[in-house]
């Protein structure tokens, strides 16, 4: 079941870019995680309140870890989109499932099953494959802040895994996760001022906030019920879906090494899948 809470996770992913990327003309970077973060943290917090479930916690340190290390990765991946061509960005981001099979085998001492981590290796190759990266020598350490974004993003993923072997369950990992993005955001951008919210942008907000929620909860289920690497290498499969919405919606073209690299990406989740057992049922 992981497997497929990550393939919907991947699609409301790029469903969520889509909207970035239409609000990306009424707001900045900053104000995008906030919305993103504060109607997110708005539809948790009634529904949590409308079913009575508790938001009490005794495991904060780890909800608070989650959410410093999944908004640094945020934060830096959307600095680093500023400065990088988009493809580039996206492809240091991504990087993530190379660091989580490096983190889990060296110092949470797993066994690496290295059929899973050639999967991992070759669906990197078809993100690179799709999004044809470019870096220049006076790029260097922007570049480092994309590889930052990465790192954090897997340290972020195992936090999450950590917070559901401890019980925790997926909306309230997502209800602390929203909270602090919400609040380190909001107070950074007291000091810069808010774009004017209009008829015209509020639904970009409302959807990019709905589908963000939506793929956190699903993500957050697939790395509590998944292989930690199975549910990484499937996480590529957001850059194929972007792939396809930019061509429907935008019109860019997808060259024959796109499609290519897009067939590297699903054969990676194919061995990603085959090669490993199916996870113990979690209640």
């Amino acid at each position: 079941m992981g497997a497929l809470w990550m393939l919907a996770a991947g699609l409301l992913f790029a469903c969520m870019g889509v909207f970035v990327k239409l609000g990306a003309d009424h707001f900045s970077s900053a104000e995008l995680v906030f919305y993103r973060s504060i109607f997110g943290l708005a539809a948790l917090f009634f529904v949590a309140g409308g079913r009575n479930m508790a938001l009490a916690t005794p495991h904060w340190r780890g909800h608070l870890w989650r959410g410093l290390t999944g908004l640094a990765s945020l934060a830096t991946y959307f600095y680093v989109i500023t400065a990088l061509p988009l493809a580039t960005a996206v492809t240091l981001n991504y990087t993530s499932p190379l660091f989580l099979a490096v983190v889990t085998t060296l110092l949470l001492r797993e066994h690496l099953h290295w059929p899973l981590a050639a999967a991992v290796a070759l669906g990197f190759l078809g993100i690179a494959m799709v999004l044809r990266p470019t870096l220049n020598e006076d790029q260097f350490g922007v570049g480092l802040l994309g590889l930052a974004s990465g790192f954090f993003a897997c340290m972020a993923y195992i936090n999450v895994r950590s917070l559901g072997r401890l019980g925790e369950p997926d909306w309230r990992v997502v209800f602390y996760f929203t909270l602090v993005c919400t609040v380190l955001t909001g107070l950074w951008m007291l000091g810069r001022g808010f774009s004017p919210l209009t008829g015209e942008n509020i639904p970009l907000l409302l959807g990019l906030g709905l589908t963000a929620t939506l793929a956190q909860l699903a993500l957050t289920r697939a790395y509590r019920t998944g292989k930690t690497l199975v549910v990484g290498s499937l996480s590529y499969t957001t850059v194929v879906f972007s792939s396809l919405f930019g061509a429907l919606i935008w019109g860019e073209l997808l060259t024959a090494e796109s499609w290519l690299g897009i067939a590297l990406v699903v054969l990676s989740g194919v061995i990603s899948l085959r090669t490993t057992a199916p996870p113990a049922k979690v209640e």
